[in-house]
């Protein structure tokens, strides 16, 4: 089973991480139902927000009996320390927990940093002497950000887009938080639904030991995919290798990028491939 480590925070879970934002459109039994079957199968890493309506609601529904058998990570998108505070208290009761394991700012627009001017941070050091919290992170969609969030020193772990259509940029942002000792959360492992072959996209993320991916799961058939590759452990022989795809790695099928590209056009705009009924 691969496992990975959240950095500093001495975290250590299986690869799947829970990313309930789907769940908000199954029912509360439905929600309910997926929960339980996946900490019982292994997944021990659970990411909500406060934004995604009542998703934590139905963890607390769910979950909140086992609360230490699982990590839990949820998300405020406030802007003051008075939005910050109303948010930690409404995920604590919805939850039905005393305390969240990674509390995130959510995709802030600015870097929280102690003395700004907003109290978010200072908000979140108060949380954390409290016990509410037990580590301070943020997620981001903006490179320059997460860049400034991790020379920063700041944060416990930053979630990140992250999936096989990276870039080298991309790569580094994961690479400099593997290097700070920070816990590196691969949100959009699919691309917003871009991929749909979740092999090739769990085996591209196996090469980087310190990434943990969280999937979004609302159908019991999107959980049993994920659940299928906790057993499967990536080779070391190809750990941190080119992907297959790409031509030039180990196990390659010889396709290189630009036949790629040709096979699975990129919708317009876009740099990303969709896979249905293609060679990758």
């Amino acid at each position: 089973m691969d496992m990975v480590t959240l950095g500093r925070t001495g975290i250590t879970v299986n690869k799947n991480g829970f990313g309930a934002l789907p769940i908000q459109r199954v029912s509360r039994e439905e929600a309910a139902r997926l929960l339980r079957m996946a900490l019982d199968a292994g997944i021990t890493f659970f990411d909500t927000a406060r934004f995604y309506t009542d998703s934590e609601e139905k963890i607390g529904y769910a979950l909140s009996d086992r609360r230490d058998a699982f990590y839990l990570a949820t998300k405020t998108a406030a802007t003051t320390a008075e939005g910050f505070w109303s948010d930690l208290e409404t995920s604590l009761r919805n939850l039905k927990t005393d305390y969240i394991d990674i509390y995130q700012f959510h995709n802030p627009a600015f870097c929280p940093k102690p003395g700004d001017g907003s109290g978010l941070y200072e908000a979140m050091l108060e949380a954390r002497r409290q016990g509410k919290i037990r580590f301070i992170s943020i997620t981001n969609h903006r490179m320059t950000l997460a860049h400034e969030a991790i020379r920063s020193g700041l944060y416990d772990t930053l979630q990140f887009p992250f999936c096989y259509l990276a870039t080298d940029k991309d790569i580094a942002v994961a690479e400099a938080c593997r290097e700070a000792g920070m816990g590196f959360i691969a949100m959009k492992g699919l691309s917003g639904g871009l991929i749909n072959n979740s092999a090739a996209a769990y085996a591209w993320l196996a090469q980087y030991e310190h990434v943990l991916p969280i999937w979004g799961v609302q159908r019991e058939r999107e959980l049993r995919e994920f659940l299928s590759y906790i057993h499967t452990t990536l080779p070391p022989s190809r750990r941190r290798s080119p992907p297959w795809w790409s031509g030039t790695g180990p196990n390659s099928r010889g396709i290189s990028a630009g036949a790629a590209a040709t096979a699975c056009p990129a919708p317009q705009g876009s740099r990303s491939i969709t896979v249905p009924g293609c060679p990758l």
